[in-house]
């Protein structure tokens, strides 16, 4: 097990990125754009993350279940209807998308490595762990749904 693994919750790591990337552009040059269009991929990826992010905790909720990222192991349910039957980590695309979006807003291309950056850490430190508890946890029952739906999309 690493150090990195299921230390630092994905949300503070996604808000640590978005300044990373406001930063970044202070720094850098970036592209003009209309604000039309700044607005729209912003927002359009925005709702992109409240329905994936949305429908992912909702559905824990319903199930009583945790959405403490950091606690895995204290899962109580294998949720795998709703929106985990397109994604089985809807939070994190709901998270990787904001970024995406605010990377829109920022107008500049170049820190489009925020969000891609942010979803490699969460894979690897995150989701790769995750599904070793969830794997003991559940067993056949989380292999099965595992080899159904995809890891992000």
């Amino acid at each position: 097990m690493n150090k990195l693994e299921h230390r630092i919750p994905p949300p503070i790591l996604m808000v640590f990125t978005a300044f990373a990337m406001w930063g970044a552009v202070r720094l850098l040059p970036g592209v003009h754009s209309s604000p039309v269009w700044r607005f729209a991929g912003g927002a359009g990826f925005g709702l992109i993350a409240l329905v994936f992010g949305g429908s992912g905790i909702r559905a824990f909720l319903r199930a009583r279940t945790t959405i403490n990222p950091v606690q895995i192991d204290q899962a109580s349910q294998l949720v795998t209807a709703g929106i985990y039957g397109v994604t089985r980590n809807p939070m994190y695309v709901g998270l990787t998308a904001l970024l995406t979006g605010w990377a829109f807003w920022l107008a500049a291309p170049w820190v489009l490595v925020g969000p891609l950056l942010f979803a490699l850490f969460i894979d690897r430190f995150q989701i790769i762990p995750e599904e070793r508890v969830l794997i003991t946890n559940f067993g056949s029952e989380y292999e099965d749904y595992r080899r159904r739906v995809r890891r992000w999309l």
